[in-house]
């Protein structure tokens, strides 16, 4: 399916990025479990789990912006970085409109987060 370039283990709780920060790679759950969550007014909202197989930091990768969330381990979890170059090469395949669908697609996916962590405030 995926090139992986790196595998990567965590402990429970232990972060794998923080929001705010560049999102240079694709991660896939090999074992264990990744929460996804942000903090709103000095608490902690979970807005997902991802399983074994799930992808996750993808929009940060494909719209090229900040992580809009933290991702942390759930449990004792090995994850796998996706190959950077493998990723590119088979997005730059895409004809420029679709390249341009799925970018505004996770701006989109980013906005509607941002909008559904805000109700929650």
């Amino acid at each position: 399916m995926f090139q992986i370039a790196a595998y990567e283990k965590y402990t429970d709780g232990q972060v794998i990025f923080k929001e705010g920060t560049h999102g240079d790679w694709l991660y896939v759950v090999e074992e264990g479990a990744v929460e996804i969550s942000r903090i709103v007014d000095n608490k902690k909202i979970v807005i997902a789990t991802f399983k074994e197989g799930d992808i996750f930091g993808e929009v940060a990768y494909i719209a090229k912006v900040e992580r809009s969330a933290t991702a942390a381990a759930v449990g004792d979890t090995t994850v796998g970085i996706i190959d950077r170059e493998f990723f590119d090469k088979e997005f730059n395949k895409l004809s420029g409109n679709f390249q341009m669908i799925l970018r505004t697609l996770a701006l989109r996916l980013k906005k509607t987060t941002d909008e559904l962590v805000g109700i929650q405030k």
